[in-house]
């Protein structure tokens, strides 16, 4: 491929998509690149706190169940409040605690900010997602889920490395940073974004209402929705034993810690080199049949380990999750709100963040029990049964997956936000629904 070509693919990769959706993605990376606290609190708690690794755990646990408690509760917000002003609390709330997280001293206090410090940190994920639903025309979200999905594994892979050289120097210093820039992002929100949820419609207040309120019971009794939610928190659970399992199998092995980091290096950089490229293939294809090969690729691909006996072939099964996870991210969003209803995009979004929340609570525990009494194959062989099981949900669920609708701001994931320009709102009605 020439230099033009690759030029002409990164062109199109980027263009048509909205201002407000780049100041947004701005927010992403750089919320991406100052992240220090999910990567370094249990070195910090142990290392040089002089905590105990159960006291660690214990911690570690609290910050995923604030996680899991802010899921919902800002998926309402982002509905009643509206996205920006969400967005603004939760990352100054964001700064704030993990600054606080910085000076706080005492086990009792330490766990209670890290619990704070999880449910702010997770708070704005809601409604980020459904900002870039409202302000994106149809045909172009799957690029853009994938666009962001890139900008956070980009981030990530450049903060951690940043992160360990300053975890040399200070870890204070680390939370401070991470503070500094997530209040960066809020600045940003402010300045740059302006609300972007959908207004009642052309016939004001008074058709607003007659469109029926969408409450989390809703959300609970959408039986199709609910199974996506369900099929992610599988998928989750596979995705997450990259953490959780594989280090103690690899430890088990003889493998050093620096051998498991080059092998999850593949994971980052595999993201980065393909997660563009690949969503120019995929972004106008079945969604059902990506969806399925990626929940098989997502559990055979993590099934292999067990027969990884070299750091190279461990980095070959990364390599064949890793590319699930390309193809399900991004797929998978834009699946998440073309079952929303306008109305209720925070709740939806808040649910299905919650699914990975609470498979990050699941899978350490139910990972390690697995290890301690059946052995590690045993878990590699049940992350092949997982995937096979969300594989044949995806395709039951989608089977008779209705046409995106179009109608008024009622419809699934086809209003045009209030803000939308005069150039994008027609860009968003030719786009093919």
């Amino acid at each position: 491929m020439s230099v033009a070509s690759v030029r002409r693919a990164a062109r199109e990769s980027v263009s048509g998509l909205p201002r407000e959706f780049w100041w947004l993605w701005t927010t992403t990376l750089i919320n991406r690149l100052g992240i220090f606290v999910s990567i370094f609190l249990t070195l910090y708690l142990t290392v040089d706190q002089g905590y105990s690794a159960s006291y660690a755990g214990l911690v570690a646990a609290l910050h995923g169940l604030g996680s899991v408690v802010s899921s919902l509760g800002a998926g309402v917000m982002t509905d009643r409040l509206g996205r920006r002003p969400t967005l603004l609390i939760a990352q100054t709330s964001n700064a704030l605690s993990v600054a606080l997280l910085a000076f706080v001293q005492g086990q009792v206090a330490i766990a209670a900010v890290a619990f704070l410090v999880g449910m702010a940190s997770n708070a704005s994920r809601p409604a980020v997602s459904a900002m870039m639903a409202d302000i994106v025309p149809t045909a172009d979200r799957v690029r853009a889920f994938s666009l962001n999905y890139w900008a956070i594994n980009l981030g990530y892979a450049l903060s951690s490395v940043a992160a360990g050289l300053i975890a040399q120097y200070s870890y204070r210093a680390g939370f401070l940073i991470e503070a500094a820039m997530t209040l960066v992002c809020a600045l940003v929100v402010f300045a740059k974004l302006p609300e972007s949820r959908p207004t009642a419609g052309p016939a004001g207040p008074a058709a607003a209402k007659d469109t029926p309120s969408v409450s989390l019971g809703t959300v609970l009794r959408d039986g199709r929705f609910m199974g996506v939610v369900g099929l992610s928190f599988l998928l989750a659970v596979i995705f997450l034993q990259s953490s959780v399992a594989l280090p103690v199998a690899m430890s088990r092995s003889g493998f050093s810690t620096s051998d498991y980091g080059l092998t999850m290096a593949v994971n980052g950089v595999l993201i980065v080199a393909l997660q563009i490229p690949v969503t120019r293939f995929i972004e106008h294809r079945d969604p059902r049949r990506l969806l399925i090969a990626s929940a098989l690729l997502a559990g055979y691909g993590m099934a292999l380990t067990a027969f990884a006996g070299s750091v190279a072939l461990f980095m070959l099964t990364v390599a064949v999750w890793t590319l699930a996870e390309i193809v399900n991210s991004p797929t998978q969003m834009g699946l998440v709100v073309r079952l929303s209803p306008v109305e209720g995009r925070g709740r939806y979004q808040g649910m299905f963040t919650l699914s990975w929340s609470a498979a990050a609570l699941l899978a350490p525990l139910t990972s390690g029990w697995v290890i301690d009494t059946f052995g590690p194959r045993t878990l590699w062989a049940g992350c092949a049964a997982v995937g096979t099981v969300a594989a044949l949900g995806y395709w039951l669920l989608m089977r008779s997956l209705p046409a995106e609708d179009q109608g008024p701001s009622g419809a699934r994931g086809t209003a045009r936000p209030a803000t939308t320009r005069p150039a994008d709102a027609r860009r968003a009605q030719a786009a093919p629904q």
